[in-house]
């Protein structure tokens, strides 16, 4: 009997919901049937998601970021296919294959001469784990310093680098030695260093939570701070790097020169995981010191041929499409139209972020009367308001977001980093209208609200205006 891929998900379409509630994780399910976000995807292409009824959803999620390329892209599938029919000798272990060397130089030659070497894993928390250990390694310390809000992952080692208590509640004691620092707080920082017993500190430049951000002085006074301490400065990059801030990384923003970098998301060109820890040959030449250390770190798929191959093909395009330029630009025009609505709708507060990663900030009104509605509307849960507004931006207006974090009225965006002026101008002018009328009439907002709290919801209703969706 041969495979037939076609064959096997048409004899099994419109059951995605029922697997998943019976033999993987029955509570996701149970949130996006809530949310009204069950649909059946059949296909994508560039920034858009298209269900089994033909109806197209502008994506501004990404993968998390992983879709830095858009979906589907042509040179990276055309790579990988390649790659296939090449039939090439995947994984032999006992071996120094051509493409990840080829790769890892790719990564090196884009960053500060600090960084020189390479190595390669599955994903960005498996990366941060990675980091965790040179640094232990590189300084002979173990405590690592991490900042409030962060997210390196879900693995027990970047688990414990977490700053939010509802990822780390219910699975034990975490790794230990690891201290948490206010965000942007270089006094805490400080304090802690003068304990002599830091190995690393791990920031991610524009964190993900909240898409909280720090000026170019303070960042620098954090790393030198931990420089003269004699410990590492970590760069998790896993979201904001290959261009999402509008530069190849974040931190170059910033005038950084991070000891560690950790990538991975984009660089699987949104087809084959891959992720890496980049840094200097001093610090790995404090893991593998000896022949008999060779092996002292590695993963079994780390060098596999279509990962390596993916971020091939991923960081040609980069340069062939000028990504990096484009999403700067993108950046700009993402702020000064957002920005002009802030001066029109009291809900909207702040337009954070950089390039392709826009953090929407919403706060309390002014005026008496949406004073009211918000303190109804958050009554029912804190940062219920931001959520409100995700849910109709996708049922009506075909738009897929997320809110930036629990307890938290902030919209992230990661829109494909090839999303232009036509995805902008829809977003904004949606959001322009759902803000409208929240402020014109509160009772389908307040009343969603509620509901939604309840988590009682099927199909979560509308507000009452004729659907407009993206064509």
């Amino acid at each position: 009997m041969s495979f037939d891929l076609a064959e096997l998900m048409r004899q099994r379409h419109g059951e995605n919901f029922e697997l998943h509630a019976k033999y993987m994780n029955s509570k996701l399910t149970k949130v996006i049937t809530t949310l009204g976000f069950d649909r059946f995807y059949e296909r994508a292409e560039g920034c858009y998601l298209y269900d089994d009824e033909g109806r197209r959803y502008l994506d501004m999620l990404s993968g998390f970021g992983v879709f830095a390329l858009g979906r589907s892209h042509p040179v990276i599938k055309s790579a990988l296919r390649q790659a296939i029919n090449a039939d090439l000798p995947n994984m032999v272990q006992m071996d120094c294959a051509l493409l990840p060397g080829l790769l890892a130089e790719q990564l090196v030659t884009r960053c500060h001469e600090g960084i020189e070497r390479v190595s390669f894993c599955n994903s960005g928390a498996e990366a941060v784990e990675s980091a965790i250990k040179f640094a232990r390694a590189s300084t002979k310390r173990n405590r690592i310093l991490y900042l409030a809000h962060a997210y390196h992952g879900l693995t027990m080692g970047a688990l414990a680098l977490n700053g939010s208590a509802e990822f780390r509640t219910g699975f034990g004691p975490l790794m230990p030695d690891t201290t948490e620092i206010p965000f942007g707080d270089l006094d805490a920082l400080q304090k802690e260093l003068r304990r002599g017993d830091v190995a690393a500190f791990i920031v991610e430049p524009i964190q993900g939570k909240g898409v909280f951000e720090l000026d170019s002085e303070r960042w620098r006074e954090l790393e030198a701070a931990v420089h003269e301490a004699g410990a590492l400065f970590i760069c998790d990059e896993v979201q904001t790097g290959l261009g999402r801030t509008g530069r190849f990384f974040a931190f170059e923003h910033y005038g950084l020169t991070p000891d560690i970098i950790t990538v991975s998301k984009a660089l699987s060109g949104g087809y084959v995981p891959v992720g890496a820890m980049l840094a200097s040959d001093k610090i790995f030449r404090s893991v593998y010191s000896s022949m008999d250390r060779a092996m002292v770190h590695s993963t079994t798929f780390k060098g596999n041929q279509l990962a390596m191959v993916a971020g091939l093909a991923t960081l040609s395009v980069f340069d062939d499409e000028r990504v990096v330029e484009h999403s700067a630009a993108m950046g700009a025009i993402w702020r000064t139209k957002l920005e002009e609505l802030t001066s029109r709708h009291e809900f909207l507060h702040q337009v954070r972020g950089k390039g392709q990663m826009v953090g929407i900030v919403f706060g309390p009104p002014t005026s008496s009367g949406l004073k009211r509605r918000w303190r109804v509307i958050e009554a029912s849960r804190k940062a219920m308001f931001s959520q409100t507004l995700v849910v109709p931006l996708f049922q009506r207006y075909g738009i897929l977001t997320q809110v930036a974090a629990d307890n938290i009225n902030v919209i992230k965006l990661l829109p494909p980093l090839i999303a232009g002026e036509e995805e902008i101008d829809y977003f904004v002018a949606s959001l322009d209208e759902l803000l409208g009328e929240a402020e014109r009439k509160s009772r389908w907002l307040v009343e969603f609200a509620v509901t939604m709290a309840k988590g009682a919801l099927r199909r979560t209703p509308s507000p009452p205006v004729a659907p407009r969706v993206p064509s």
